[in-house]
C-alpha cells in the first residue's frame, strides 16, 4: 500500500524532524524599528494583569524583512513595554506576518499575537519607509532617511510576554487557565544606522494601534540582525482577569464562536 500521508509518523521521522529544527544557521533579518514615549495610562490600559507598567511609557514598533531559505517573510510587531515581578520587556499587542507557516507556530506554541497581514520594508538610498498593514490599512508607517552609522551593540537579550489560551468549546471562557509565557530572544546585529524621521499611526478598527500616540519620538534604526528564542510557562493567570483582553487577539471576538453550518460538513 502507497504511505498514507495523514498517517502516523514513526518516531525515527519525528526525531528526524526535531534534530533538523534544532539546527537551523542563523537567519538575518533586514528591519527598521521605531521607539517613543506614549500615553502612560493608555499603555497601562492595554496591558492584562499580572503584567504591569515600567517607569516609562515605552511602544517599539519593528518592521523586517526575513531572509528564510526558499522565500522572503515579512514581520512586524507593535508592542508596549511592561514587567513581570522583577522581569521587564515588552508586551506586543499585534504581529502581523505575510506567511501563515511563520504565524501558526507562534500562535499556537508561545501564544504570540500573530495575524496575516502586509509588511513592507523599503530603502531607496538613503530613503527608508516600514510599513504594516492589514484589510488594507496601513495602520503603521515608519519613515525617513539614513542620517549615520551607529556603533555594533553587543549581543543582547530580550524578554517578549505572551499569554496562551484555548477559547473554551462552549463560548464561557477558556478550556483551561491561561498561561503567562515569557519569550527570551537573543540577538546579534552586524549592521546598524540612524533614520532621521517620524512615525505615522492610521486610524484601524481591527489594529487600534493609534490609541498608542508618539508624545515624544526616541530612536528609528535601520539594521540586520539574528535571533534566536525560547520560552517557558511563568505562571498560570486568572480566566476572570483575563477576559477582558481576549479581543486583543481577534479582529472580531464572536469569530471564536464561528463554526461551520450545520450540514456542511
Amino acid at each position: 500500500m502507497a504511505r498514507v500521508r495523514y498517517g502516523a509518523r514513526t518516531e525515527a521521522e519525528t526525531a528526524a524532524s526535531r534534530a533538523a529544527s534544532s539546527k537551523l544557521p542563523d537567519i538575518w533579518s533586514t528591519g527598521v524599528v521605531a521607539v517613543w514615549e506614549s500615553d502612560p495610562d493608555a499603555v497601562a490600559a492595554v496591558l492584562p494583569p499580572p503584567l504591569k507598567p515600567t517607569a516609562r511609557p515605552l511602544v517599539r514598533v519593528g518592521v523586517s524583512k526575513v531572509d528564510l531559505p526558499g522565500y522572503p517573510l515579512g514581520a512586524g510587531s507593535f508592542a508596549v513595554a511592561a514587567a513581570h515581578d522583577d522581569v521587564e520587556g515588552w508586551y506586543p499587542l499585534v504581529m502581523p506576518m505575510t506567511h501563515e507557516r511563520a504565524l501558526i507556530g507562534g500562535r499556537e506554541v508561545f501564544g504570540e499575537p500573530k495575524k496575516l497581514g502586509e509588511v513592507t520594508v523599503e530603502r531607496d538610498g538613503l530613503v527608508v519607509r516600514g510599513v504594516l498593514a492589514r484589510h488594507g490599512i496601513a495602520f503603521v508607517e515608519v519613515r525617513g532617511a539614513v542620517s549615520g552609522a551607529l556603533p555594533l551593540p553587543e549581543p543582547s537579550r530580550k524578554t517578549d510576554f505572551y499569554f496562551k489560551f484555548l477559547p473554551a468549546v462552549d463560548g464561557s471562557g477558556f478550556d483551561a487557565d491561561p498561561v503567562l509565557v515569557h519569550c527570551v530572544r537573543n540577538e546579534k546585529v552586524r549592521r546598524l544606522e540612524r533614520v532621521t524621521g517620524d512615525v505615522v499611526l492610521r486610524e484601524s478598527m481591527y489594529d487600534p494601534v493609534a490609541d498608542l500616540p508618539v508624545r515624544r519620538l526616541l530612536e528609528i534604526t535601520i539594521g540586520e540582525k539574528t535571533t534566536d528564542q525560547r520560552g517557558w510557562v511563568a505562571e498560570r493567570v486568572s480566566a476572570q482577569a483575563l477576559l477582558p483582553y481576549i479581543h486583543q487577539r481577534y479582529d472580531d471576538p464572536r469569530q471564536i464562536l464561528d463554526g461551520p453550518p450545520e450540514g456542511s460538513v
